[in-house]
């Protein structure tokens, strides 16, 4: 998938600070990922250390969908994927036009009566509607509106792999011993002792009004939410997980902004470059610091 605030080029950075016992026996025992979004860390962990349970998160239910459906019945999925990439590319651009709003229509109207809680059929129609539109959306975004509505507009790509069979094939692999849930994050702690990692994603908080560009849930995450996530992080670190949370640095725009290292008074705070691709103002697209949080 591409996913809005990918940690792709953070990768490097994050594997350097992982803990020297997983470093140096390329183990981890049990791994937990409350907001997998598109599960770069996930799968960077899982091709280069030996996971032996993992646990993989999002309260974005349409998210969760596309994973399990890898996970569940992968042939089918590439096989109906295949059938609506030819069809998409054999098309003139007006037609690619309609068929883009068409399936995003439809995949919105399918949201009314959909049965999100008992895995069926329709799980597989809707797991290539979204990656669909994911790999034919505007910029790859995910972003819904207050009623949960796919919003996002067409994108201009003249050759979008829509099916890439090796990579899900690979993903399948992946996610095979792997737990998937669609849930709060306060869940998670169901699974959490003193022998996991846990990397905690969260939506990011805005640097400013404009900055707000994404709804990638109806519900939003609020700074009453990150205020939840760092009570919550406090209380895993009393059962002797190892934690690693990333997310914007407030002192990118004003350096007296405290909030996070308020939150997280006590833990280890690093700051590093990263690019910011998603802003409507393309001035302020470019290279801000992202905070890394251990305790460890």
């Amino acid at each position: 998938m591409k996913w809005a605030g990918g940690k792709n080029q953070l990768l490097r950075e994050f594997n350097n600070l992982l803990p020297e016992k997983i470093l140096e026996n390329k183990i981890i025992d049990n791994y937990v990922e409350p907001f997998v979004g598109g599960g770069a860390m996930f799968f960077f962990l899982r091709n280069n250390f030996d996971i032996k349970k993992s646990v993989l998160m999002d309260v974005n239910r349409e998210l969760i969908i596309g994973y399990k459906v890898i996970q569940k019945n992968c042939k089918e999925l590439i096989w109906r994927l295949q059938l609506l990439e030819e069809d998409y590319l054999s098309r003139s651009e007006d037609d690619r036009k309609e068929y883009y709003y068409k399936m995003r229509s439809v995949y919105n109207g399918q949201m009314i009566d959909f049965d999100y809680s008992n895995y069926n059929d329709e799980w597989i129609d809707r797991a290539v509607y979204l990656i669909f539109l994911n790999k034919t959306g505007f910029n790859g975004l995910f972003r819904q509106n207050s009623n949960g509505e796919f919003n996002v507009p067409m994108g201009r790509y003249k050759n979008p792999k829509i099916c890439d069979e090796g990579n899900i094939i690979q993903v399948n692999q992946a996610l095979r011993n792997t737990l998937i849930i669609c849930s709060d994050f306060l869940l998670a702690a169901d699974y959490i002792n003193k022998e996991s990692l846990v990397y905690l994603d969260p939506p990011y908080k805005p640097l400013n009004s404009t900055s707000s560009f994404t709804s990638y849930n109806k519900e939003g995450f609020t700074d009453y939410d990150q205020k939840r996530l760092a009570e919550f992080f406090r209380k895993m670190d009393l059962r002797g997980a190892f934690l690693m949370l990333s997310n914007s640095d407030p002192k990118n725009n004003d350096p007296t902004d405290e909030f996070f290292d308020d939150l997280y008074n006590g833990f280890n705070i690093k700051r590093v470059p990263a690019k910011r691709f998603i802003n409507c103002d393309a001035s302020k697209r470019g290279e801000l610091n992202e905070i890394i949080i251990s305790n460890y």
